[in-house]
């Protein structure tokens, strides 16, 4: 095994200061160097994965001070799974954003740089094993979003851009105060310490710090009634950008909420919470979708309401569902992306994005057409793609613990879902298309990005079992709150 967790966060945060210095040598090199960047780290990612699932979890001290003390990352099957998950999908990102817009060099230069941080903060919420240092990394990630939310000028981008930093920083207060509490409680940052230690806090402490985490990363997870900035930052954010925070931020948002709940705190009702704040999530998210005239916001819905059905997943809290909830954010992440990318060519030259500007477009832009088509029947979870693996799965786990009216309210709610993207699709292929629509051919570099999620979804749907395996052992090693203690505060040496 070459390489360690600690390259996840040193290389991509180098590279981003190098990238500004790059651009005097050449413009292109700016281009190009966070796609360097990010297929390093996902072979990276891919070796220690293969590793993790044969020789167990890496503890990568920093400076070599030992848990609890020092700062470590936490590469378990769990942590790799979705830190493989976010490099590749930061990946497809960049392939696809190479020649999106013909922005000029400064500005396509901050793109890159403000993306490579996006993706860099994302991974070090997943892998580090410090509560303090996850609010660090939180806050990369949410400053990287704000300014990308606003990147472009002529839109309501800086409204959306403000709105989001308004709410984030309320996320950030509640962290705070949520650290704050527990540190005057156990002395400890370290979330296996204050995880063997959490029996000694005071009930009415623990419950209000797990409040405060709740209501802090449920604002970055999207739960209902937190996810105000979502809309907004999804309609008015470049396409590549909307991708990325359905299929990298949100994931490391739900990453964090579900690692207190699981990992720190054992407190009674948790699961029953998650079950509670899902199905609303769900419900009030599809409704508005349904009501939705401008793509990328029926977009931005969509992905909450998906979000929700995750929350219900992990809240059933067996082995299956939570295989179930990993499974989904999987397929969330391939299959939005997806989604986001393909519909920003589908009204490239609109600036209000709305769903009429879609008609016609399946003779102007099949290859496009034909791939958002695929999305959004995976999306809905119809057979035999890879979406309806993971609904299955999520329906199936309920089933097993008598949950029937939560099936219930899940098949209702795929009805809605079935409705609005069968409606876009009826006008994508059935309608005549506006005259003041100029359609956009995709760049060669789009189209790669698009087929290789495009055959992804096909694959994992004809060919679950690729992925099964690696899902299982995630959940396990989430599940297994022992282990994950022993395997960090053992001994204090790294583990590998």
């Amino acid at each position: 095994m070459v390489g360690s967790p600690v390259f996840f966060i040193a290389i991509p945060l180098l590279v981003a200061f190098i990238i500004p210095l790059a651009g005097y040598v050449s413009k292109e090199l700016v281009r190009i160097l966070p796609g360097l960047v990010l297929i390093y780290l996902l072979a990276l990612s891919f070796s220690l994965m293969g590793y993790v699932m044969e020789y167990g979890t890496i503890v990568e001290q920093i400076a070599g001070w030992a848990p609890p003390w020092g700062i470590n990352l936490v590469y378990s099957p769990f942590t790799g799974f979705l830190t493989t998950l976010m490099l590749f999908i930061g990946l497809v990102i960049w392939i696809y954003s190479y020649r999106f817009k013909n922005v000029d060099f400064e500005e396509g230069k901050k793109f890159f740089i403000l993306f490579l941080m996006l993706v860099t903060g994302a991974v070090g919420i997943v892998l580090t094993g410090d509560i303090f240092n996850q609010f660090v990394f939180i806050e990369i990630t949410s400053i990287a979003g704000y300014a990308l939310t606003a990147f472009y000028r002529g839109r309501d981008s800086a409204e959306a851009s403000f709105k989001y930093l308004m709410i984030g920083s309320l996320s950030s207060m509640f962290l705070l105060l949520a650290i704050a509490l527990i540190y005057s409680q156990l002395g400890t940052l370290n979330m296996a310490d204050i995880a063997s230690k959490s029996h000694l806090m005071l009930p009415e402490f623990k419950i209000l710090a797990l409040i405060f985490f709740i209501i802090g990363l449920g604002i970055e997870a999207e739960i209902f009634p937190l996810n105000g900035w979502a809309p907004d930052a999804y309609s008015q954010a470049p396409g590549p950008v909307g991708a990325a925070f359905a299929g990298i931020v949100v994931k490391a948002g739900v990453y964090a909420v579900i690692r207190i709940i699981f990992t720190l705190f054992d407190v009674e009702g948790t699961h029953e919470f998650l079950i509670v704040a899902g199905l609303i999530t769900l419900l009030v998210a599809e409704m508005a979708a349904l009501k939705q005239t401008r793509l990328k916001r029926m977009l931005a819905y969509s992905s909450i309401g998906q979000m929700g059905l995750v929350l219900i997943a992990f809240g059933i809290g067996t082995e299956a569902g939570v295989f179930a909830a990993i499974f989904l954010m999987f397929n969330h992440a391939i299959i939005k992306s997806l989604l986001f990318l393909s519909g920003s060519y589908l009204v490239y030259n609109s600036s209000e994005k709305f769903i009429s500007e879609v008609n016609g477009m399946g003779k102007y832009l099949p290859i496009t057409a034909v791939l958002f088509s695929l999305g959004a029947i995976a999306i809905v979870g119809m057979p035999p793609f890879a979406g309806f693996w993971s609904k299955w799965s999520v329906l199936t786990a309920a089933a097993h613990e008598g949950m029937f009216m939560i099936i219930g309210m899940i098949l209702l709610v795929s009805i809605v879902e079935l409705v609005y993207y069968f409606r876009i699709i009826n006008r994508i292929f059935f309608f005549k298309m506006e005259d003041h629509i100029e359609p956009k051919r995709p760049t060669a570099n789009a189209l790669i990005a698009m087929f290789a999620l495009g055959v992804i979804i096909l694959v994992i749907g004809f060919y679950p079992g690729l992925i099964t395996g690696y899902i299982h052992e995630a959940s396990q090693s989430l599940l297994d709150k022992g282990k994950y203690i022993h395997d960090v505060l053992s001994a204090g040496v790294l583990t590998r």
